[in-house]
């Protein structure tokens, strides 16, 4: 890529964007016209911005891969749309399979949607419809965590736990209650992986299952680190333990994957590299490495098997989604699986962690960091906050290392989130590291 003339619009006005500082943005766009591989270009002069952040956590196989792109061409030129209620093409159909034994054993069966925060919606309501199909109607009620992230729509949104995603709409779901988070900054400190302290803190769910009863309660679920929130990794034997709580009272166990599934912590899917089985997996973003959207649901057999009742001509499940399983999507899909195992890209993730977490922990001394957190291929910086603004202090970070060090990272509040693409190099590792502590000594 080269530079050229500005490509940004003349009005900016009529996008209204979300999670953005609107007026801020278009009174100083941060704009990007194209990308390769580790970099974005900026759409003033086309300068070269090193992407550590993988997009939005979903651009794993970095950025343009020629196969994924001649996946979709091809893909686009052949099925342009395909419906999926009671018709199908083979594509979703060989996605679902190469998904479900990507993710073990356990898995069996995929439901596809467009987004995370889909995914999340149809687990939700799989597991209400779950317990009512096996003649368990009471159970309806919804329990996520303080601090969690499970997308924007509504049911999502009541079973997450940030503050300002929720108070502007609404009480949302009822019957939803809330575990407390993990994060116990003056016990854990600079940590790298599962957190020491806190396992304790899975026996919430047996209060609450004291509180609300069991026979009212579907499903639990959790992500199984913390993503949007700041990256909080679980205390060792946290996740465990909430497997045994919720086997013991008959709730189901959702793992919201969105974030770590496809690799980001050098396993298929955090499952594994936890080691603990969910009932169901939410994914997306690395999917199809984000280049055209896609989510999706993936379950046991004892789930979709639950369902399988009644005359064969009834639908099973009354729920779906125009796009669900777009042919494009599908052929995307199928293409980066096949980078994945073709690269070699989760065992790189693997291969790079410990040079990661050296490399991302020696910013301890950078100017305002107050904690960092590593876990996989992800990092995140919290910093101190300025006094009566917080928030302020990131915001500014995540501006500047776009502006002055042609670096693209994530802030959640006062915290810079790094998640790179996996094909990141050593030296690119350093690099992002040295961007970082630059912007930090120019705040």
């Amino acid at each position: 890529m080269t530079a050229s003339e500005s490509v940004i619009p003349n009005n900016l006005d009529a996008f209204f964007m979300g999670f953005t500082a609107n007026r801020q943005f278009k009174e100083k766009p941060r704009m990007v016209k194209a990308a390769k591989d580790m970099h974005y270009f900026a759409a003033d002069n086309g300068r070269a911005i090193l992407d550590g952040s993988a997009g939005l956590w979903c651009v794993h196989a970095g950025h343009c891969r020629q196969p994924i792109v001649d996946a979709i061409s091809a893909a686009a030129g052949e099925l342009d749309y395909g419906p999926t209620f009671n018709f199908g093409h083979p594509k979703v159909f060989e996605l679902a399979t190469r998904v479900t034994d990507l993710a073990g054993e356990n898995f069996t069966h995929m439901f596809f949607g467009n987004s995370g925060s889909e995914a999340v919606e149809s687990a939700l309501k799989i597991a209400i419809g779950y317990h009512q199909a096996r003649g368990e109607g009471s159970r309806t009620r919804l329990i996520g965590r303080e601090r969690a992230y499970h997308g924007v729509n509504f049911g999502g949104m009541s079973v997450g736990g940030l503050v300002k995603n929720r108070e502007g709409f609404g009480p949302g779901l009822p019957g939803v209650a809330h575990l407390r988070h993990t994060h116990l900054p003056g016990q854990n400190k600079f940590t790298r992986g599962e957190v020491e302290h806190g396992v304790e803190l899975a026996e919430d769910l047996e209060r609450l299952v004291g509180l609300h009863g069991a026979q009212t309660i579907a499903a639990v679920i959790v992500e199984p680190f913390a993503g949007s929130t700041g990256v909080l990794p679980p205390p060792i034997g946290y996740l465990k333990r909430l497997r045994e709580i919720c086997d013991k009272h008959g709730i189901l166990l959702i793992f919201d994957e969105v974030i770590t599934g496809f690799g980001r912590l050098g396993t298929p899917f955090a499952e594994q590299y936890f080691g603990v089985t969910p009932d169901m997996i939410t994914c997306a973003k690395g999917l199809t490495n984000a280049a055209v959207p896609m989510g999706g649901v993936i379950m046991g057999p004892h789930i979709y098997n639950a369902f399988m009742s009644g005359p064969s001509h009834v639908n099973e499940l009354f729920h779906g989604y125009t796009y669900a399983g777009h042919p494009l999507a599908a052929a995307a899909g199928l293409a980066t699986l096949d980078v994945y195992r073709d690269e070699g890209l989760f065992e790189r993730v693997d291969a790079l962690t410990d040079l990661w977490a050296d490399t991302m922990h020696a910013l301890k001394d950078a100017p305002y960091v107050t904690d960092i957190r590593t876990i996989g291929l992800v990092a995140a910086i919290d910093l101190e906050g300025e006094a009566g603004a917080p928030g302020k202090r990131g915001f500014e970070a995540g501006c500047k290392a776009f502006e002055e060090q042609d670096t693209m990272v994530r802030i959640a509040a006062d915290s810079i989130i790094l998640s790179p693409p996996f094909i990141i190099s050593e030296n690119q590792i350093d690099e992002l590291a040295t961007n970082v502590r630059a912007t930090l000594e120019a705040l």
